[in-house]
C-alpha cells in the first residue's frame, strides 16, 4: 500500500487506517440501527407479518384464517428485543457500505486483477445472502411459524409463545439460509484454488441431493413432505448454479 505522500505505508498507517474504517463502519450502522428503533411501528410491522394468515405467503397459499398471540414475560424483555431488532436491521441495511469499506481498505495490496474478482465476490456474496433472507423470511420461516404456531398435541393444551422466541427463531434462520445461499459463491472459490471441480460436483451430485435434503429437513421441521421439498428446490438449484461456475 502507498501513503498519502506516495511512500509505503507502515504497520502504524495500516493500524490508523484500519481504525478509520472500523469507526465508520460502526457510525454508520448505529445511525441506521437508530432509525431502525425510531420507526418501531413499520419495523415490526415487517416482523411480526407471518404471525397472522394475512401475510401474502399464506394468501396466495389459501391458508385458512389463524393468528398467533406473542406474550412478554420479562419486564425489560420488550425493550431489549425492540434495541436487538433495531441492531439487526442496522447491520443488514449498513451492509453494503461495510462491505465496500472493507473492500477499500484492502483493495491496494491487490493486484488490478484481483480487485476485479474481489469486487463480484463483494457483490455476489452480499446479493446471495439477501436472497437466502428472503426466502427465509416469505416461505421458510411462515411455514414454520404456521406449523409450530399452531400445533397442539391436545385441545386442553394452549400454545403460549413468546416474543423473544419467535425473534430469536426469525433472526436464527434468517442467518441459516443466508449462510446457505453462500454456495456458489464458495464454490467458485475453491474452484478458482483448485479444490474443487465441475466433473467431481457432478459425480458426487446424488450424494449433494440426499444432503440437501437432510438439511432442508433440520431447516423445516414440519412434517409434510411438500413443505421439505419447497425448502430443498432452492438449495438443489443452487448447487446446480455451483456446478455450472465452477471450471473443469
Amino acid at each position: 500500500m502507498q501513503g498519502s505522500d506516495s511512500g509505503p505505508m507502515t504497520f502504524w498507517d495500516h493500524l490508523d487506517e484500519l481504525r478509520s474504517v472500523i469507526i465508520r463502519v460502526i457510525v454508520i450502522s448505529a445511525l441506521a440501527a437508530v432509525a431502525a428503533f425510531v420507526m418501531k411501528d413499520e419495523m415490526f410491522g415487517i416482523v411480526l407479518a407471518p404471525r397472522t394468515s394475512e401475510f401474502v405467503t399464506y394468501r396466495l397459499m389459501g391458508v385458512e384464517p389463524f393468528s398467533i398471540h406473542l406474550m412478554n414475560t420479562g419486564l425489560t424483555e420488550q425493550f431489549m428485543m425492540h434495541l436487538k431488532t433495531a441492531m439487526y436491521f442496522g447491520v443488514l441495511v449498513a451492509a453494503p457500505y461495510i462491505i465496500w469499506q472493507l473492500f477499500h481498505f484492502v483493495s491496494p495490496a491487490l493486484y488490478e486483477g484481483e480487485r476485479l474478482y474481489a469486487r463480484v465476490l463483494c457483490l455476489s456474496g452480499y446479493l446471495m445472502f439477501m436472497l437466502g433472507t428472503l426466502l427465509n423470511y416469505f416461505l421458510i420461516f411462515p411455514l414454520t411459524v404456521k406449523f409450530l404456531g399452531t400445533y397442539q398435541v391436545s385441545p386442553d393444551v394452549a400454545n403460549m409463545l413468546t416474543l423473544q422466541s419467535y425473534m430469536d427463531t426469525l433472526m436464527m434462520m434468517n442467518l441459516v439460509m443466508g449462510v446457505v445461499f453462500e454456495l456458489p459463491v464458495v464454490s467458485w472459490i475453491l474452484g478458482r484454488m483448485g479444490l474443487i471441480s465441475r466433473s467431481v460436483m457432478r459425480s458426487m451430485r446424488r450424494h449433494a441431493v440426499v444432503v440437501i435434503f437432510i438439511v432442508a429437513a433440520v431447516i423445516t421441521p414440519t412434517t409434510d413432505a411438500f413443505t421439505m421439498f419447497i425448502v430443498a428446490l432452492p438449495i438443489w438449484m443452487l448447487y446446480e448454479l455451483s456446478i455450472l461456475i465452477v471450471k473443469d
